[in-house]
């Protein structure tokens, strides 16, 4: 059988607040380091050496160590590719460290930016020298992934995320936005399930030795309905059906009890927000959790029923039809 021998090819790239680490089982190509102080760990890729002959258990025979040329630098000098403040950037000249939670969405730093196709990262780098040494950080929007040495599971799941594509909720209801509602009556509240806006959705992101595997589905979608009311509906809710009637949808609806006329164009802006749940795992044996939410919206008239007087000895119905004098 064959002994096996962890090196650290990437020794050269980290600081020295880092201590000795542990090496993980499995896969024996990838080490995990950890900060006492920041309770921090990175992992990194090792090279497994076979030695002919022997047991199964480590070798203490003394391994020459392997020198790597640095591949991250500020300014032309050599630079510590991963520390405590994050992944160097060569592009960016400073240390990356992904936002989590992200900033809220009405941030200005998203204004023109595509949520689905990036990130916003805080970007550290220490400045000054002696006892006038300190950190600066700013915080940039990086479409894709940064150009960072080591990669970490977490940057594989927001590629694969990427990935999918994930797109907002296609709306449906009944009434429909070009027809009028009338007060009190039912109406129907859906959106329309495809891979992309509903799930469930997988992909895959990987690079030599590590691998992760990601999963969305929504699990809900939280309706405003322009009224002061809101609606949670943990399905993606029923299309109408003509053969149903004036019936009220089985599992996500709502009934006006006011007309529109006096919202913005007389109609009820309604928004949907689907809610996904991200989960992945590595075979590294991290995983972890990501929220995210889509919202679409659509506008609704709602008006109210009018009895129409005619004379009772005509062979003429008395009809209702909606109020729309206003509008």
């Amino acid at each position: 059988m064959l002994k096996r021998l962890t090196l650290a090819v990437l020794a050269a790239c980290f600081s020295t607040w880092l201590l000795p680490w542990a090496a993980l089982a499995d896969p024996p190509h990838y080490v995990k380091k950890c900060s006492p102080i920041t309770r921090k760990c990175i992992t990194v890729l090792s090279s497994t050496i076979p030695v002919p002959g022997g047991t199964t258990e480590e070798t203490t025979k003394p391994v020459k160590k392997v020198s790597t040329k640095p591949v991250c630098n500020f300014g032309g000098a050599a630079q510590a590719c991963t520390s405590e403040l994050g992944n160097w950037s060569n592009t960016h000249q400073c240390y990356l460290q992904r936002m989590s939670p992200p900033p809220p969405y009405d941030s200005p730093i998203w204004t023109g930016k595509d949520l689905t196709k990036g990130s916003v990262w805080a970007c550290v780098r220490e400045q000054g020298y002696d006892e006038g040494r300190h950190l600066v950080t700013r915080f940039v929007w990086i479409q894709g992934e940064p150009d960072i040495e080591v990669v970490d599971p977490l940057t594989l799941v927001y590629r694969a995320i990427a990935e999918m594509k994930l797109g907002k909720p296609q709306v449906g209801t009944a009434p429909g936005p070009a027809q009028i509602g009338l007060v009190n009556m039912p109406v129907w509240l859906w959106v329309t399930k495809s891979e992309n806006t509903w799930g469930p959705i997988t992909r895959s992101a990987n690079v030599p030795g590590l691998t992760v595997n990601v999963k969305a589905q929504v699990k809900a979608v939280n309706w405003s309905l322009g009224d002061g009311k809101t609606l949670r509906c943990e399905t993606a809710g029923t299309p109408y059906n003509k053969s149903s009637g004036l019936k009220d949808s089985p599992d996500c609806g709502h009934r006006y009890v006011k007309t529109s006329h006096n919202q913005p164009n007389c109609k009820y802006n309604l928004t949907a927000t689907t809610e996904w749940d991200i989960t992945w795992e590595s075979t590294l044996g991290d995983n972890g959790q990501i929220p995210m939410t889509q919202s679409a919206g659509t506008q609704l008239r709602i008006g109210e029923a009018v009895p129409v007087l005619v004379d009772p000895d005509s062979n003429a119905q008395a009809l209702a039809a909606p109020n729309t004098a206003d509008c």
